[in-house]
């Protein structure tokens, strides 16, 4: 529902910036008086119910309001500006983020964010920051596919989530900033982001870390190494993480020190984790052994390790631990390996697993990684008319982000899908490929 509300956004939002639904014929909107009443809690109804008119003849009155000395009404001006989506809706948000109360601050941030990806923020939101590894980096992996190319963005929008992530007087909206601009993959953001992840509030640092994991800009990774030694375990361990999506090889040696020799488990797991992501040769023989190991997590991440270390002695291994694996995170990981160590027979478990709620996701993360290999490209194009809609859609999904101009034709056809919502993930991916080969 999401994706649909972002793409008829996109194509309404020239068009409602120049007009677009008013209520001029009808004479002026009434609501709009009704800002000015003396009572807060008329001005905050209005103000709602403007936003859910789509008259966008009322963005000017309610930017005004956003000088209104409840922070109730504000707040409910900042959602009503989101709904109406216009450019200059957009603009009062951007102002709306240097607003004097801390909560009004990060529901703006929350919409400036939301413009771009659909999402409307509810009022008396929990704030979603991060505050340990497992949260920050569930984020990264949750949120891998939902986010928006930073191409698009206005130096405008970065600079205002900069200035909010780097002023900690409101440091909830400055956490929720730092997330938003991992969100939006706001690469001119990664010098402050690098800064932020210094910061000495845990949740500011580990949303600022899985932000740089989501822009993958590989050059931030030797400028965070040294977190690896952060007194705070959540940081220490989010950074492992973090320099390995980055492919960071000057972390390597301290990843493996960490992993040996840290008397933290988690601190040790998220090292294995990192080395994973590195996939880096002199990590293989740890991979091996983590293969066998009582944790789940490590026998997942030893088997993506040895996917991503590309070397095919390992298949004896990995056979071996699937005929006595129980848990299926870590089939899943082992078929992964198998299929990027050459077994492409094991592509097609990896595709019946994008059905699944549970492990849907980390199959449809898997399945985008190896299909940077063009013949398992190829290989999947072929379970494209899958009988499930879910196997479907999220087959469009890894296409849009590895796909290139031979599988344009093989999307056609789901363009077309009596499935709305595989038509759309369809159309998406064909634009996204589109745009990524001009």
């Amino acid at each position: 529902m999401k994706r649909c509300f972002y793409f008829f956004a996109l194509l309404m939002a020239p068009l409602l910036a120049f007009g677009g639904t008013t209520s001029s014929q009808a004479g002026p909107n009434p609501l709009i008086q009704e800002l000015k009443s003396a009572n807060a809690n008329i001005r905050a109804r209005a103000a709602r119910d403007l936003g859910n008119s789509g008259d966008v003849s009322a963005v000017p009155a309610l930017a005004a309001s956003l000088n209104d000395p409840s922070t109730h009404v504000r707040s409910e001006v900042i959602v009503a500006l989101e709904k109406l989506h216009t450019l200059a809706a957009q603009s009062a948000l951007l102002k709306a983020t240097e607003d004097t109360d801390p909560g009004v601050r990060e529901l703006a941030v929350e919409a400036v964010v939301g413009w771009y990806t659909g999402e409307v923020p509810a009022l008396g939101f929990k704030s979603h920051v991060a505050t340990s590894y497992h949260q920050a980096m569930g984020w990264f992996q949750g949120n891998a596919n939902s986010t928006v190319g930073g191409a698009g963005l206005s130096p405008e929008v970065i600079n205002a989530l900069e200035t909010a992530m780097m002023d900690t007087r409101s440091i909830q909206a400055a956490r929720r900033a730092a997330w938003g601009l991992g969100v939006l993959r706001a690469r001119a953001a990664v010098p402050d982001l690098i800064k932020a992840a210094h910061s000495d509030d845990d949740a500011l640092a580990c949303n600022s870390l899985n932000a740089l994991a989501k822009i993958q800009d590989i050059t931030a990774g030797p400028q965070i190494v040294d977190l690896l030694d952060s007194a705070s375990n959540p940081v220490k361990q989010t950074a492992a993480v973090t320099v390995g999506v980055l492919r960071t090889k000057t972390a390597v040696p301290k990843l493996e020190d960490v992993y040996k020799n840290d008397a933290n488990d988690n601190n040790r797991r998220a090292a294995l984790d990192g080395l994973a992501y590195t996939g880096d040769p002199s990590a293989y023989p740890i991979f091996l052994q983590a293969l066998s190991s009582k944790d789940a997590k490590e026998r997942t991440y030893a088997a993506e390790g040895l996917a991503r270390a590309g070397n095919s002695q390992a298949l004896p291994a990995l056979q071996k631990r699937m005929v006595v694996e129980k848990k299926e995170s870590v089939k899943l990981a082992i078929e992964f390996a198998e299929t990027s160590l050459g077994e492409q027979q094991r592509l097609s478990d990896l595709v019946n697993a994008l059905s699944s709620r549970s492990y849907g996701d980390v199959a449809q993360s898997y399945l985008i990684e190896l299909t940077r290999k063009k013949p398992l490209l190829q290989a999947l194009c072929t379970h494209l008319n899958d009988r499930n809609a879910t196997v479907r859609l999220r087959l469009c999904n890894v296409l849009a982000v590895s796909g290139d101009t031979s599988t344009l034709a093989r999307l056609q056809p789901l363009t077309r899908d009596g499935n709305g919502d595989v038509a759309a993930a369809a159309l998406h991916a064909t634009q996204d490929i589109r745009a990524r080969m001009e």
